[in-house]
């Protein structure tokens, strides 16, 4: 059940978001790096410092690797990117004026971390299998070396996994280049499986979605998404997705971009926790949470950057979001999905 609306939320938002383990999940970072993460002030829409400010416990880092050319030229280029980011992603860990981080590899690790007065729990992730530069193999070295806990199939620009929602006519795609997954897809998802990877259908087209949570083992993550019936976007999930996450124990992200969250853009955070109702409503509390996209594109009004990360706890309480929602929506919910990944792994 949803709280009835209250205008004066204050005192129930000031207890409950320092309660809370608040945990973004789709982050970007700057490349090339600017080493300016610890940084007391920088340009950067998460650092250390604004996630404290802000009262954000945990984060998704994501090793964003753009799509180019489907090639060895392509793929080598991405997979030697992709190692340098997760690499610096490795070394934020530390600990310098009374903050800490942890680069956590777990669900555990997570917990323990973001619930440690004063650290920042850091989760690697990859944005694009263009990463793996076409050999599935290496996947499970992003596991292995760098703690990788979720890969975005595609970005914008069909790749060699998978067809994305949004063709690149600069790179020559087709609409449709699989018709969804490719076989190569198909055994990337064995491999994530395997390795306590999540997969993440953010950004992949209808066909490669509903494909790859047929193909999964483990339920799907939409890392950074919105719901298609409230605003007619290529990256946003329709009904028919929704449902399938929630026939099959899947997740959406609902992230603050302007353009997913509104048509022609401008989206707030009413219209975020609009997005966040729409999807409880429809499939369960337990299929949906929030995403910032910062550093990345995301950003809207009211939830610029980490520091003003407690009113979307507020936008939430203001939509009717009770405290026990308001925690599967911030954490509760991905953890659950990431814990679901590692007892897959270690049981494959």
């Amino acid at each position: 059940m949803f709280l009835a609306r209250d205008p004066d939320l204050g005192s129930i938002m000031t207890d409950l978001h320092d309660t809370l383990l608040t945990l973004d999940t789709h982050i970007d970072i700057p490349w090339p790096d600017r080493n300016d993460a610890w940084a007391s002030s920088s340009p950067r829409q998460v650092d250390v410092h604004k996630a404290a400010k802000g009262g954000l416990r945990a984060v998704c880092l994501a090793a964003y690797i753009p799509q180019t050319s489907r090639d060895a030229e392509g793929h080598d280029a991405a997979w030697d990117r992709v190692q340098a980011m997760l690499k610096v992603i490795n070394g934020l860990g530390g600990r310098h004026d009374a903050l800490s981080a942890k680069v956590c590899r777990t669900a555990s690790d997570i917990r323990k971390a973001a619930n440690t007065p004063g650290t920042l729990a850091i989760m690697p992730a990859v944005e694009n299998g263009h990463a793996i530069g076409g050999d599935p193999s290496r996947i499970a070295l992003l596991a292995r070396d760098y703690g990788v806990r979720y890969m975005t199939l595609t970005h914008n620009g069909h790749n060699a996994l998978a067809d994305a929602a949004i063709p690149r006519a600069d790179l020559g795609d087709d609409p449709t280049l699989h018709g969804g997954l490719s076989a190569l897809g198909r055994e990337a998802i064995g491999e994530m499986n395997r390795h306590g990877i999540l997969v993440d259908v953010s950004h992949t087209s209808k066909a490669t979605m509903m494909q790859a949570v047929a193909q999964s083992s483990t339920p799907v993550v939409a890392s950074h998404s919105c719901a298609r019936a409230l605003c007619d976007h290529p990256r946003n999930l329709d009904d028919e997705q929704l449902d399938l996450l929630k026939a099959t124990g899947g997740l959406i992200q609902i992230t603050a971009m302007g353009s997913f969250l509104k048509k022609g853009g401008g989206g707030t955070l009413t219209d975020l926790a609009r997005h966040v109702s729409y999807v409880a409503k429809r499939i369960g509390i337990e299929h949906v949470g929030v995403s910032s996209d910062f550093d990345g594109g995301g950003g809207i009004e009211g939830w610029q950057d980490a520091s003003e990360t407690p009113a979307v706890t507020r936008a939430l309480l203001a939509e009717g979001f009770d405290e026990k929602q308001i925690a599967a929506i911030w954490g509760g919910n991905m953890l659950r999905l990431l814990e679901n990944a590692e007892q897959a792994s270690s049981r494959g």
